[in-house]
């Protein structure tokens, strides 16, 4: 998994030393449900798409942009849902973003790589992984590649899709793709003018009790430090 030999027992007996303490969720108390093998790499937004082809859509009667930004549009929608039901739908329309779980792994226990920043959305400053809009032709493992750059000056040699999912379906039609990163190597970050990031690499032992407590409160975050807590615990391959 990470690393070969003594190293990677070294890994797996901190790990199960981790684990032990950690696998509570942190809403209900239930143990992580036990699986025969988490995939690395998960289905592709294609694929996923694949299963829905044939089942009935909405039907756009009318729509217009009410607001276009920098980042993001606003369109309102008159439309026909499947059932019949004919509805007024605001949407924001987004390009995507790109998501990196950094992961150094070096040590005797993962740490994972997360910032800090201000959000005035949120009007607090909140731990995060690294994260970006895909720009309009961009790929998302480019756009992921360059986020981590610029966001924290860290380059990684090995790449891997982790999770794609909508993070608020209701109103918002962005993606997330998730990479985890890993070899990592150091570097001097090149933010935006408006940012203002410290980073820090985490003890994933550490991260996962962040969450638990509330500490970190970002959905992405959340989602893949849970994820590779998780895959870690049920020893799957994360190539």
């Amino acid at each position: 998994m990470f690393g070969h030999g003594g190293q990677n027992s070294r890994f797996r007996a901190a790990q199960r030393s981790c684990y032990k303490n950690s696998r509570p969720l942190p809403y209900s108390g239930e143990t992580m449900p036990s699986k025969k093998r988490v995939s690395g790499k998960p289905a592709s937004s294609r694929k996923s798409r694949k299963t829905s082809r044939g089942a009935k859509k909405a039907a756009v009667l009318s729509s217009k942009t009410v607001f276009k930004g920098p980042a993001f549009s606003v369109r309102s929608d008159r439309v026909r849902e499947p059932g019949g039901i004919v509805a007024r739908r605001d949407v924001v329309r987004h390009s995507g973003s790109a998501v990196i779980l950094a992961v150094e792994d070096s040590g005797p226990e993962p740490r994972v790589l997360l910032e800090r920043q201000y959000r005035y959305a949120a009007d607090d400053y909140l731990w995060e992984l690294p994260a970006g809009r895909v720009e309009t032709g961009e790929k998302a493992l480019a756009g992921a590649k360059r986020e981590l750059l610029e966001e924290t000056g860290y380059r990684a040699a090995k790449w891997t899709q982790a999770l794609f999912f909508y993070p608020s379906p209701g109103f918002l039609d962005e993606t997330m793709t998730v990479y985890l990163a890993r070899g990592l190597t150091a570097g001097d970050a090149q933010p935006e003018e408006d940012e203002s990031i410290e980073c820090q690499l985490t003890p994933l032992s550490e991260a996962l009790a962040m969450v638990r407590s509330g500490e970190i409160c970002d959905g992405k975050t959340i989602a893949s430090v849970l994820w590779l807590a998780e895959s870690l615990r049920s020893g799957s391959s994360l190539e």
